[in-house]
Parts: C-alpha cells; structure tokens; sequence
C-alpha cells in the first residue's frame, strides 16, 4: 500500500518536520464464514480478519475545520464540529465522523483535524470496509485524546456512537473480529458476551478464496428485515413453550416438538439459525482435531441451508459452490454476507485453485456475469502504526 504519510502531507500541505503530528490507525477487513444469518446481537460465527486493510491517518488542524480526503478515490469532504451530523452525501467520511462522535460525547478537546483514507478492502463486497474506517479512526483518536481507554469500552463507547450517529441498531460482531484478529487465527465470536476464542487454522495446506459472484447489488435489506422477523417469531413461541435466552438454548429436535403447526416460513428460517450454531460448535471440533471431512461437511451444509431455509442465495452463487462441491480437496464452500448476490467463498488446496477457476468460463457463458476472485489469509488485529 502507498505511503499514507506522504499523501497526507502533501493533502494538507505539511512540511517534512510534522511526521509526530500524524497517527496511522490500520484496520483490517473481516470475513464470516459461518453465523452471519443468526439472532439479532445475539448469534454466534466463525470468522477471521482477512489481508484487506484501511489506513486512517489524522493530524491537528490549527482552526476548526474538519477535512477529509479519501486518497484511493480522489475524494474530499468537509464540516466542522458543530455541524458533526450523518449526512448521505457524505457516505465514507460518515464512518469517520462516528469515530469522532464517540469523543466529543465525552467531552473531549478536539479542534480541527485533517484526516486521510487508503484502503483496498473492496468496497461493494461485505467484508466490514465500513467497520474498519471506524474502528482505526478511533484508535487514532484515542491515542490523541484518551489513551487509557481499555479495548473494551472503546468497542462498546463505538458501537454505541454509531447507534446514535446512524440512528439505528448496530452490531458489534464486525468490531469485535478486527480488535481481536490473530494471523493464520480463525475466530469463535459470541456477540452477546463479547466473548472471542481464537482457533489455530491448522489446513496449512489449503488457500482461502474469495469469489465476487459480480450479481448487480440490489437494496435487500426489505427481504432481510422479513427473515429477521421470521426468526423473531420463532424464538418468541420458542421462548413461551419453554425458557431460553435465545436460539443457543434450543435444540432441532426443541423446534420439531414446541412449534407444531407453526407457519412455515418461520419454521424453516429458525431450524436453519439453530442448525447453523451447532454447525459452529461441530466446526470448532473439526479444527482442534484437524478433521477437515467435518469441516467441509459443515461448510457445505451451511449453504445448503442459506440456500433452502433462510433464501438468501441464488443461482449464481449456488452454481459457484456446486462446482467446489465436486472437486475433491475443496474444504467447504459457502456464500458469505447479506445475500442474493456478492460472495462466495472456498478453502482449496493449493494446487486445484487453477482446476476450479477454470469454471469460471461456463459461469461466464451461462450468467454472462466474470466472477473476481481474491486470495485472503487471516493478519493481526487493528493497531496503531509506529511512527
């Protein structure tokens, strides 16, 4: 990635003396491979930090204007602290003004600031761009403004800034993967407890791929908002035929025998949410004892079910992970993200990654669609970079 402190100072105009003025902040991307349709702030993933990064850079301003440039796009956005509000029209720079939020709320000093941006997580595709910007601006700000701030509160302080910021919910899940990252680390995150476990990925033999199925992005978060309510229902008739905190407090044989004639749709979307926990839990299993049959088993299973229970897929990403299916040596393949679209992802032994991109060419002539694909690897957590 380019030099961010160079774009900085020539951005801002800042002579070659002003380096200890600059902090880096560097987050980055994150990836869910399993949970990523489960209960509301309450649902339990496999994930892990992926080898996309952003980098926030910010230095004091000497009047009290608040300047952002995001150098990958040639873009630049200003306002000032009193007028610290979402705007539509400023789309990344909100993610920095959350950050910056977080601390006015506490009543922090802050004057003006010049801020930059480089990244190269993909922006169209889930892999937590948005997050990332978040969470190292903040970690710039808290080494300028607070420094004592345990990891904790600065998460719980960001996600509760972004609530108000946004005015909606927010979850935390995609923070909690980028602060608590290890390289070549999977992640077992129980959001409700914040509570992060980190599992040693021991298929050194294999590599992670990311396939953009390049479906044009549609607004689905109506669709989503049915399937959240659907689960809601659920867990609801669940919880009044017997006590149980959430879905990981029940079994599918506990679905078969409270729900009866419940309707259908509710059903299906349930059983998938309490199937997909104990899909984590078998996952979790195969990896300390490196049974990668079970590992892939449940992979594939998890997609089957986003496939035929929570609808979320279509046939273009089925299409992708059926042809992983059928290559032996292929450890699970799955879409990953909001849906209807967007990415797939594999775990491929390194020498069948060309046997399987070679399908690509039948992908093409039948959707008409040219499927990108994306090397990643698990890296270390957000940091604050040595100046």
């Amino acid at each position: 990635m380019t030099d961010i402190v160079s774009i900085h100072r020539k951005e801002y105009e800042l002579g070659h003396g002003t380096d200890d003025r600059i902090i880096v902040g560097e987050a980055p991307g994150c990836l869910h491979y399993l949970g990523d349709h489960g209960q509301l702030k309450d649902a339990i993933y496999l994930s892990s930090s992926i080898d996309r990064t952003v980098q926030v850079a910010i230095s004091p301003r000497k009047d009290s204007s608040l300047r952002f440039f995001a150098a990958d796009a040639g873009e630049r956005k200003r306002t000032t602290l009193a007028n610290l509000r979402y705007k539509r029209e400023d789309r990344w720079a909100n993610y920095v003004k959350t950050a910056l939020y977080l601390f006015v709320e506490m009543g922090c000093k802050i004057h003006g600031l010049n801020v930059t941006i480089l990244g190269n997580i993909p922006k169209h595709l889930t892999l937590s761009y948005n997050q990332a910007i978040e969470i190292a601006s903040a970690l710039v700000l808290r080494r300028f403004f607070l420094s004592n701030m345990g990891d904790k509160e600065l998460l719980n302080r960001l996600s509760a800034a972004h609530s108000l910021f946004y005015e909606n919910e927010n979850k935390m899940i995609d923070y909690l993967c980028i602060m608590n990252a290890r390289k070549n680390n999977f992640l077992v995150i129980n959001e409700e407890k914040l509570d992060v476990k980190r599992v040693k990925n021991p298929f050194t033999k294999y590599k992670i791929m990311l396939f953009d199925s390049r479906v044009p992005l549609i607004d689905v978060e109506s669709e989503l908002q049915l399937r959240r309510k659907d689960i809601e229902k659920g867990f609801e008739i669940l919880s009044k035929k017997r006590q149980g905190f959430s879905f990981k407090d029940y079994t599918a044989s506990d679905l078969d025998e409270l729900m009866g004639s419940l309707n259908e749709e509710v059903r299906r979307r349930s059983l998938f949410v309490v199937q997909e926990i104990m899909r984590i839990r078998d996952v979790e299993k195969a990896l300390a004892e490196k049974d990668e049959d079970a590992f892939a088993r449940a992979i594939f299973h998890s997609h089957e079910g986003l496939r035929d229970m929570y609808d979320v897929s279509c046939p273009e990403t089925d299409w992708l992970v059926k042809r992983a299916q059928e290559i032996q040596g292929i450890l699970g393949s799955r879409l990953t993200g909001r849906g209807f679209g967007g990415c797939t992802y594999a775990i491929i032994r390194t020498d069948l990654v060309d046997e399987y991109q070679k399908k690509f060419e039948d992908y093409e002539r039948i959707f008409g669609f040219h499927p990108v694909s994306y090397e990643i690897q698990p890296v270390a957590a957000a940091k604050v970079l040595p100046q």
